[in-house]
């Protein structure tokens, strides 16, 4: 079963599951604004925010990539990635052009498998292919510590949420 996400108040199709906390974190492959690839491995040990977004380049993901990376700039212990379907060279462009150090950007260009198995990749109309919003704190032993989808792509996450599972 789908979460249940709309689009500015219109309802979208999600490819994959839905995820709930106490799952295991799917395993993934992505790839860094340097063109490495990124695994669920590449941080083994540590808890991970994986906050997904449709487009770093949009207003709501600007301010949420933003505000992850001036959280993780005051706690060096977080490691927060944004992932979105962008390519990797307009990732690097804009967390340049804004400053975002602290915030591994990720995408799921490729193949689009991220987003099937973590239940956030959008099937038709005008955001086909494009990932919704939400974000999963998977914990040092890669189990999911906490789960939002969006229920709007349009709103901002609960930030507060993700932090307290994450220190958890």
């Amino acid at each position: 079963m789908s979460a249940s996400v709309t689009f500015k108040g219109d309802p979208v199709a999600l490819a994959g599951p839905e995820l709930k906390a106490g799952d295991k974190a799917p395993d993934f492959a992505l790839q860094a604004i340097d063109l490495s690839e990124v695994t669920l491995a590449s941080d083994a040990g540590s808890a991970r925010i994986v906050a997904v977004v449709p487009s770093l380049d949009t207003s709501v993901c600007s301010k949420e990539t933003k505000r992850f990376n001036d959280a993780a700039k005051s706690d060096a212990s977080l490691n927060v990635y944004a992932v979105s379907c962008d390519l990797p060279f307009a990732q690097k462009r804009w967390c340049a052009a804004e400053g975002v150090e602290n915030v591994k950007a990720l995408s799921d260009h490729r193949t689009a498998a991220f987003g099937e198995a973590y239940g956030v990749k959008i099937t038709g109309g005008p955001l086909d292919r494009v990932l919704c919003r939400a974000v999963f704190v998977i914990g040092p032993d890669d189990t999911l510590k906490h789960v939002e989808y969006c229920s709007e792509i349009a709103e901002e996450p609960n930030y507060d949420a993700a932090f307290a599972a994450a220190k958890g």
